[in-house]
């Protein structure tokens, strides 16, 4: 825009309120709606799918947003405030057939959703009532429910429970972290994701990295010193960092999450469809769990019940 106007030179007048409001809207929303139509060439000619992702904002109000791929691209169709349509299959399935009718039944290939219960059941009825494209639940979302599950796991979850618990003491005391970045060369714990629990492996992995750094802090002078070494909360911060079973079961969970999260990586990335490297990516990732643990199948049968189901 600044460049634009740069390029008008001297003596160029802003528009008005209105013009902005009324006119210059209008014509912008029909050259979009007009660069629309190569694309509903293409998706006529190669067929597309109708992606789906909800999501909720901060007034807890459920919006879905709708968008279109196609070999051309992904565009963005609609975002609809959903709260009435997302509590039941049946609504969902409403709401979803009217956009299908909007791209054209005879250009779609399939439908893309998460893997909640209300769209499962809104995927098994378009599937019966449209017996010529398909439902298919969303990868990321599914590996991400697996690997929810496995942190369900008692071992796994009291290490990341201890894991929040320490980040939390740490976070929330400006002076603590500064101790701990002059320990660590200003390097963080926290690494943010593209899910809850990939940020969880990311930041186990970052407080492994830094083992010896903490310890070396809760074992300072610098801390002892200090009266959050005689706090209930600081006592506890130090138990989990010299508690020898918490970095051995880190070392289990990182062997577990680490291929999984390499596989979220793929699918969730907008550099390639990942649809043709999906299974192999997921067959690599059991074999690098199988191969972590010296093919010992007690150590992780459990994990490859949950992934398998």
């Amino acid at each position: 825009m600044v460049e634009s106007i740069r390029q008008f030179g001297i003596g160029m007048k802003a528009p008005r309120f209105h013009e902005v409001r009324v006119p210059l809207l209008n014509e912008e929303v029909a050259e979009v709606k007009d660069s629309l139509k190569s694309y509903e060439e293409e998706w006529a000619k190669y067929g597309c799918s109708i992606m789906v992702d909800g999501w909720t904002d901060k007034k807890q109000m459920t919006l879905i947003n709708f968008l279109v791929n196609s070999p051309k691209e992904t565009i963005f169709l609609e975002s609809i405030d959903a709260s009435e349509y997302s509590k039941t299959g049946d609504k969902m399935y409403e709401l979803l057939n009217r956009f299908v009718e909007r791209v054209g039944e005879a250009n779609m290939v399939q439908v893309v959703t998460d893997n909640a219960s209300n769209c499962v059941l809104t995927g098994k009825l378009l599937e019966t009532k449209r017996s010529h494209f398909y439902w298919t639940p969303c990868t990321a979302h599914c590996i991400d429910l697996m690997l929810e599950d496995i942190g369900k796991i008692p071992n796994i979850h009291n290490t990341i429970k201890r894991a929040v618990t320490l980040n939390r003491y740490i976070y929330i005391r400006p002076s603590v972290v500064n101790m701990l970045q002059r320990f660590t060369g200003e390097r963080e714990l926290i690494r943010p994701a593209v899910t809850r629990f990939a940020t969880a492996f990311l930041t186990l992995q970052r407080i492994h990295k830094h083992k010896a750094n903490l310890r070396k802090m809760f074992t300072s002078k610098e801390w002892t010193n200090r009266k959050w070494a005689k706090e209930l909360s600081g006592k506890k911060a130090c138990s989990i960092v010299m508690m020898p079973t918490f970095w051995t079961k880190i070392i289990y969970f990182l062997k577990i999450f680490g291929p999984l999260v390499r596989v979220l990586k793929l699918v969730d990335g907008e550099k390639m469809p990942a649809m043709g490297y999906i299974y192999e990516a997921m067959d690599k990732a059991k074999e690098a769990i199988t191969k972590s643990f010296g093919d010992n199948e007690e150590k992780y049968r459990t994990i490859f019940e949950i992934i398998n189901k």
